[in-house]
């Protein structure tokens, strides 16, 4: 008992031991996970090590409404590609994203476009999700620094909120983002994204979670716009398959300007 307050007493005196002791106590109450782990394991969740699924993305504004049916290819958090399956003025429309480099292609002039990091904000489809976060340019584990900021609970579910500061030098979009994920089962519930001045732009609010494949996710998106009144977008995740075999060949220029029939 003498070696251990030998031992301790100095920490406490610097101060160190209840720093520890915080972090300790913050990770027990995450389900021993720390921010930037609960982080990492919801996004985990919705990607998987690879996931092909049917979407169907509802654009709403006050003056009309439209939706398209995407067929939606992923593997890890290098590699995204989407075709618009319909409807048939944006049939063939496609996206692919390898790490930082994203194309569109158009088939109606038979182009392949690549996007700069310049455009990355810019709304995609005319939705409330940008080029970003269509693809996720930008790493919300490895760009961002994670620090907990409240614990809840939400419907029985206990859930933690989560700040999301870029780290210096950090080629990401957003001034700060707040997210709010459950700690059973990782599932996320809201993200917020700020500007560099503190203004809150859209809010991404997750819902209807059910089982879809191996896990359960929330099967409903509804990316809010805050800057724009009436004006939001909708993804619903009609089916989705995880962790299957996905040919290399998906990922590629030529797939992505193939003629679509």
């Amino acid at each position: 008992m003498i070696g251990v307050r030998a031992f301790i007493q100095p920490l406490i005196r610097s101060g160190l031991f209840f720093t520890c002791l915080s972090a300790f106590t913050a990770a027990s109450i995450a389900g021993e996970l720390t921010a930037t782990e609960l982080i990492k394991a919801q996004d985990d969740l919705l990607r998987g090590d690879t996931v092909h699924g049917s979407y169907v993305m509802t654009v709403v504004t006050p003056g009309w409404k439209r939706s398209l049916e995407l067929d939606v290819w992923g593997q890890g958090r290098d590699k995204m590609f989407i075709r618009i399956l319909s409807p048939a003025k944006e049939k063939g429309i496609g996206t692919l994203r390898i790490d930082s480099n994203m194309w569109n292609y158009m088939p109606k002039i038979e182009r392949t476009i690549k996007i700069p990091p310049s455009m990355m904000l810019q709304p995609w489809m005319g939705s409330d999700f940008s080029n970003d976060d269509l693809v996720k340019e930008s790493s919300i584990v490895n760009d961002y620094t994670h620090t907990f900021i409240e614990e809840l609970v939400l419907d029985g579910h206990p859930a933690r909120r989560i700040r999301l500061d870029p780290k210096p030098g950090a080629a990401v979009t957003w001034g700060k983002l707040i997210f709010l994920v459950r700690t059973d089962g990782h599932i996320p519930l809201r993200e917020e994204y700020y500007s560099e001045k503190g203004q809150l732009i859209k809010a991404l609010d997750f819902s209807k979670p059910r089982q879809m494949n191996d896990r359960v996710i929330p099967t409903l998106w509804t990316m809010v716009n805050k800057k724009k009144d009436g004006h939001k977008t909708i993804i619903e995740i009609v089916d989705a398959v995880y962790n299957e075999p996905v040919d290399e060949n998906i990922f590629t220029l030529s797939n992505l300007s193939r003629v679509w029939e």
